[in-house]
């Protein structure tokens, strides 16, 4: 039986079909809003982080490490929070990881060296592992129909909406706004307010019995489409990476402009062909979209190794544009596949171990692109991540097109 149903009591106003139909709408638009905002103030300082490096003085490794901070307490809170509000309820796990959001935003807003950015991001990914399994699971089970492919669908668009929409809000308020490095962490904390407020009134959760820490643990009947859908999303996800860290200053580099906003578009723009490319794939069978998204994928990650050969900035647009609309196709597919094959029981673990997956692709590979432009320059790693990159999207494609594991309905 799903997790937080409205109570069988109705209330005041809302005991009709038509007022059940009404606050279970606002109730699931409310938990994408909620994860939007999460991830838009995760994804706030992407544009920032070369000014940090001028301010702070530090090298593009230490902006890589300050970026992947967060996975490193992020994996092990997804792994507990995922089973812990599968166990005792969605809130009990939300409403603390809210307050851990507004709590790494202040702390970005005060932040006088590279000691607090990196105590913001551990912030930060905390709050983002309690919430992301979560959220995602109370997705599906809040989706008036029951209609989990819907729910993937809203998921992944409010992720890539809020990875997008960080970077270039935090952008535009630093370019054209007073106190630059404040004003876009105060309107986070803001807008969390409504968010925490969202996730107040969920309704309370059945006991499940006791929880315990567990280690990742898929279940035996979805393990093929796990690992597929889980190396589909890793490389989804490094080149996301990629663009939230390194992408700002390699578009500074090739245009020689120092407007923060146009370093945070280039990283929104990558984005929002990703959330478009997901309402346009909307309905497809998971495999489809990810034999789809994989091949464009590879070609943007070409284009972008090519347009740093060629100082293009033209060929740099096309890199975005396409790698954004691979990355889309490749991420939903892979979250609808693990959507529906994941028993209703586990749903929150499972949904939290796949994006411990995820956030080592966010993280790790862009840690060694850190490395390489320290020892290299920026251009000769970024295009060694690209080729990188594109080789391994074809291998897993090909992998994926000789695989028989079939995405299995999980049982109501």
């Amino acid at each position: 039986m799903p997790l937080d149903r409205p109570a069988t009591t109705p209330h005041p106003g809302t005991g009709t079909p038509t007022g059940r139909a009404r606050k279970g709408r606002w109730r699931f638009w409310g938990t994408a809003y909620a994860l939007l905002i999460l991830l838009t103030g995760t994804n706030l300082p992407a544009p920032l982080y070369h000014g940090y490096e001028t301010r702070f003085g530090f090298s593009p490794l230490v902006v890589t490490l300050v970026f992947a901070a967060y996975v490193v307490v992020l994996i092990p809170s997804l792994l507990v929070a995922g089973p812990l509000s599968d166990a005792l309820g969605r809130r009990v796990v939300l409403l603390p990881a809210a307050a851990l959001a507004a709590l790494g935003s202040l702390v970005f807003a005060l932040a006088t060296d590279t000691g607090w950015l990196l105590v913001a991001r551990v912030l930060q990914g905390l709050a983002l592992g309690a919430a992301s399994g979560p959220l995602t699971a109370a997705l599906a089970e809040l989706e008036p129909t029951g209609d989990r492919r819907k729910a993937a669908l809203v998921s992944t668009v409010a992720s890539a909406s809020g990875l997008g929409l960080g970077p270039v809000l935090a952008g535009l308020l630093a370019q054209y706004a007073p106190a630059p490095y404040v004003m876009p962490f105060a309107l986070e904390i803001a807008l969390l307010i409504p968010a925490a407020a969202v996730i107040a009134a969920l309704p309370a959760a059945p006991a499940r019995g006791r929880w315990r820490p567990r280690r990742p643990e898929i279940p035996t009947a979805m393990r093929g489409v796990f690992a597929t859908s889980g190396a589909t999303s890793f490389l989804a996800f490094a080149v996301t990476g990629l663009f939230l860290t390194l992408m700002p200053t390699y578009v500074t580099t090739l245009s020689g402009s120092t407007n923060l906003f146009l370093g945070g578009a280039a990283v929104a723009l990558m984005l929002a062909c990703s959330a478009l490319a997901q309402l346009a794939g909307y309905g497809r069978p998971a495999r489809s979209l990810e034999l789809t998204g994989l091949p464009l994928l590879a070609a943007g990650l070409a284009l972008l190794a090519l347009a740093g050969t060629l100082s293009s900035l033209a060929l740099l647009l096309a890199a975005t544009v396409i790698g954004g609309t691979g990355q889309g196709l490749a991420f939903l597919g892979g979250l609808t596949a693990i959507n529906q094959s994941a028993p209703a029981d586990r749903h929150a673990g499972v949904i939290s171990t796949f994006y411990v997956i995820i956030y080592l692709g966010v993280g790790l590979p862009v840690i060694g692109v850190g490395f390489l432009a320290t020892a290299a320059g920026l251009l000769p790693a970024v295009q060694s991540f690209a080729v990188a990159g594109a080789l391994l999207c074809v291998a897993v494609a090909a992998v994926l097109a000789r695989s028989r594991h079939r995405v299995t309905p999980a049982t109501p």
